[in-house]
């Protein structure tokens, strides 16, 4: 017993005839015999979906059918596969091959695939710029054919099995009938043309491999991931297309002393327990040699100075960012008795508050209870 053909193509009797037909597609894709060689099931479920559009995809057949049913007592029955409403033959090749079935060339220039080069530099590199010099493999346009793959003096000739198309046409029976289809010409493989001498140092390919030295400018303020690009630098183009370009991909070395962030630069400086106690002036190490930095008295450690115009110039731009200076107080180690003896006179002379450089813990306790207490 036939199944309902709505059923079939899995849409509701109030479909529209856009609906049907993009069910029919995504049926025909799954079981069309081309995809599923030998598959009888799947044969099976194509030669039904297609009956059931047959039917569906027609006005006058539809409502004789939706009136009917299988018994349409004027039509002798439904099915057959000679009909298929509008779906023709281009809708056929897009279907089952993804192109269009003008046949058309596919031997023109065409350009040349984007080169990666992963270059690493130094931090001092990144920041203040450099040039470089880097090894590229790569494919360029022989300098002897000029890319035609033909020796001196000839020339390439149209295929005559395709007549420069670069397909052939072949014919297959299938249930809708005979339909043809586009394939790759096996004689020219799609170029369209025969070379019946070939040039003698790119082996009629057209391009030759090489090993091309590019100089590399690194612009100041350049950071890690940047890309640069190095138009016409990539794979050569074929048939007199343009070539691909280059893209070198920065990396940059982490430095001992400075981390980076953004366009401001950061650093860790220790200082005695005297230096932060009484003040001092001190040498700290930028990017552009040792400068003068003073430390007031009292300087408390983890407390951050900034030195303006120290860090990383600009990319886009004039100026640069700052440098910012932590300072770390070292407590002493290894000492003498006269030297414990004194620092116990410091401790018994001086009040918490003096020594901690701040409220102690226990007079912000006291503070907090008396403003409580109100």
């Amino acid at each position: 017993m036939k199944r309902d053909y709505y059923e079939v193509l899995g849409v509701p009797k109030t479909a529209s005839e856009q609906e049907i037909k993009k069910a029919y597609r995504k049926l025909a894709r799954e079981n069309h015999p081309d995809v599923n060689p030998g598959d009888k099931a799947a044969e099976e479920r194509f030669k039904e979906a297609t009956e059931a559009y047959d039917v569906l995809s027609d006005a006058e057949k539809r409502a004789r059918y939706d009136q009917f049913g299988h018994e349409d007592p004027n039509a002798g029955g439904f099915g057959g596969f000679g009909g298929g409403g509008d779906f023709g033959f281009g809708d056929i090749f897009d279907m089952f091959f993804g192109g269009s079935s003008g046949g058309q060339r596919r031997n023109g220039p065409s350009r040349g695939a984007d080169l990666r080069y992963d270059l690493t530099i130094s931090f001092e590199e990144a920041v203040f710029g450099a040039e470089k010099e880097i090894q590229i493999p790569r494919h360029e346009t022989c300098s002897e054919c000029h890319g035609s793959g033909a020796a001196p003096g000839t020339q390439p000739t149209q295929c005559s099995e395709c007549h420069g198309t670069g397909q052939i046409k072949v014919s297959q029976r299938t249930p809708f009938g005979v339909i043809q289809t586009a394939r790759t010409c096996p004689t020219c493989h799609g170029e369209g043309r025969t070379i019946s001498s070939p040039c003698k140092v790119c082996n009629g390919q057209g391009a030759v491999r090489t090993v091309k030295t590019i100089k590399v400018d690194i612009p100041e303020g350049s950071e890690e991931g940047l890309n640069l690009r190095y138009t016409g630098s990539g794979e050569a183009g074929q048939k007199g297309g343009p070539a691909g370009d280059l893209y070198v991909v920065l990396h940059v070395k982490a430095h001992k002393f400075f981390e980076r962030e953004g366009n401001d630069v950061y650093c860790e400086i220790p200082i005695t327990f005297v230096q932060a106690a009484l003040g001092a002036e001190i040498d700290v190490p930028t990017l552009d040699g040792n400068v003068k930095m003073k430390v007031p008295e009292g300087t408390q450690t983890s407390t951050v100075f900034r030195l303006r115009g120290h860090g990383i110039p600009y990319r886009r731009g004039n100026g640069r960012g700052d440098q910012h200076v932590r300072v770390i107080v070292a407590t002493p180690t290894k000492l003498t008795d006269k030297q414990k003896e004194l620092l116990n006179e410091f401790g018994d002379s001086a009040t918490e508050q003096q020594q901690m450089g701040k409220k102690s813990f226990f007079d912000k306790v006291k503070e907090n209870i008396r403003d409580a207490i109100g």
